[in-house]
């Protein structure tokens, strides 16, 4: 081809994909994971199958006493908390061991494996990576798990007819399994509130009550759903007893909640509608700002408790004043990590906040419509959240000024 046409090609050659042409750079990854009980943990192999060299490296951050063994195709470097991998360039394969088993505590478990059953967290099956890739190329990716004889599993994802799982992230260009797992000899019992699928599961003789969980979570999710319509289209519960952590934890669309915890406390919240604050929350705290985060969990479970009837109007005050007089003398909500007293003064926090935009939009604004802007945004920090309370409100906040918020640098 010679003369103008061959000129146009030529800038053809240059000019960007187009959108559909990007979104069709589909690699293919399998996560074939080989339990094994005796030693409390299991053999992973990642599978990555592409057509041309789409991703050019992982550079994957572990945890060098629970992630050992990484062996594969291609160029394999271990250094210290990363391992860098480079793969062939139609793909390979790439191994190593991962220990399920974790503590918060002497005897508390937050991972746990045994010869019967193992609860734990699918981000620790494969650790975290940053991925070298093409413009647009993203996973598509599936889980593949192989148990003992006579176990069973659940996991947050949709499971497909050969028995493996899709994991499907769309916010993220290399898809890897996350929330809480359990394996096993299981007890599972399955639901429907509004879009959302529930499953509630837990080893068989534990001490979960399946029935009483997943009743009521028909009676308050929806009112969760009103405050977060993009809530999670499947929740997982998982469940166990002791030695399990004694508390719940929450996970991307999932939690895990110790079968003695009551759904509801005697100061008028609960556990499991904190940590389901969490899942429909899915933002992580900047330095500093954990009581933002574990502030808006823990008002929204008195808040769905109060809304959707499970507790009266006299509970439901009182349940803020127990906040207010336990975090009364806090002096600094700035700390690493927000618990008992930080938490419930940061609930007394965050309800001023409620009590001020309803006061000055007339009850057309309130703290669900600032919710509902950071769930899913990523990161929240105090600055932030006083910056976005201010759009909403039109004006500064008097709630979220320094002189209100113990700890708060002055300006």
């Amino acid at each position: 081809m010679y003369g103008p046409m061959a000129r146009f090609a030529s800038l053809l050659l240059l000019l960007p994909l187009s959108a559909p042409a990007l979104a069709a750079r589909i690699y293919d990854v399998l996560y074939d994971v080989n339990v094994v009980p005796a030693r409390q943990g299991a053999e992973v192999t990642l599978v990555l199958k592409q057509p041309r060299d789409y991703v050019r490296e992982l550079d994957f951050s572990i945890d060098p006493s629970r992630h050992e063994g990484f062996a594969g195709d291609g160029t394999v470097e271990v250094d210290g908390e990363h391992v860098r991998w480079q793969p062939p360039e139609k793909g390979g394969k790439l191994r190593w061991f991962t220990k399920l088993e974790s503590t918060r505590g002497e005897g508390a478990w937050d991972g746990l494996v045994t010869n019967v059953w193992a609860v734990f967290r699918g981000d620790d099956l494969v650790p975290a990576a940053t991925v070298r890739k093409l413009k647009g190329a993203r996973s598509q990716s599936l889980l593949k798990l192989r148990l003992p004889k006579g176990w069973s599993s659940v996991t947050p994802y949709a499971r497909n007819d050969d028995g493996t799982y899709a994991v499907v992230h769309e916010d993220r260009g290399f898809d890897r399994p996350t929330g809480w797992m359990a394996l096993g000899q299981l007890g599972v019992l399955w639901g429907t509130v509004g879009s959302t699928r529930l499953a509630v599961a837990g080893p068989v003789g534990t001490g979960l009550r399946h029935q009483d969980i997943l009743a009521f979570l028909r009676w308050t999710l929806p009112s969760m759903r009103a405050v977060f319509p993009k809530f999670t289209s499947r929740l997982l519960v998982v469940g166990a007893g002791d030695p399990m952590w004694r508390g719940g934890l929450s996970g991307p669309a999932s939690v895990f909640l110790h079968a003695d915890r009551p759904l509801i406390s005697e100061n008028g919240t609960s556990t499991l509608l904190h940590e389901l604050g969490h899942v429909a929350l899915g933002v992580r705290a900047e330095r500093g700002s954990d009581w933002i985060v574990e502030g808006f969990a823990e008002l929204y479970s008195l808040e769905v408790l109060h809304r959707s009837g499970a507790i009266s109007d006299r509970h439901y005050r009182e349940g803020f004043e127990k906040n207010a007089v336990w975090g009364k003398d806090v002096k600094d909500l700035f700390v690493r990590n927000s618990t008992g007293a930080v938490t419930a003064r940061a609930v007394v926090v965050l309800k001023a906040l409620d009590d001020e935009l309803r006061a000055s939009s007339g009850g057309k604004d309130s703290l669900d419509d600032l919710a509902r802007q950071l769930a899913g945004s990523g990161t929240v920090s105090y600055d932030d959240l006083r910056a976005r309370a201010e759009r909403l409100a039109g004006s500064p906040v008097k709630a979220l000024a320094p002189a209100n918020v113990p700890g708060a640098p002055r300006k």
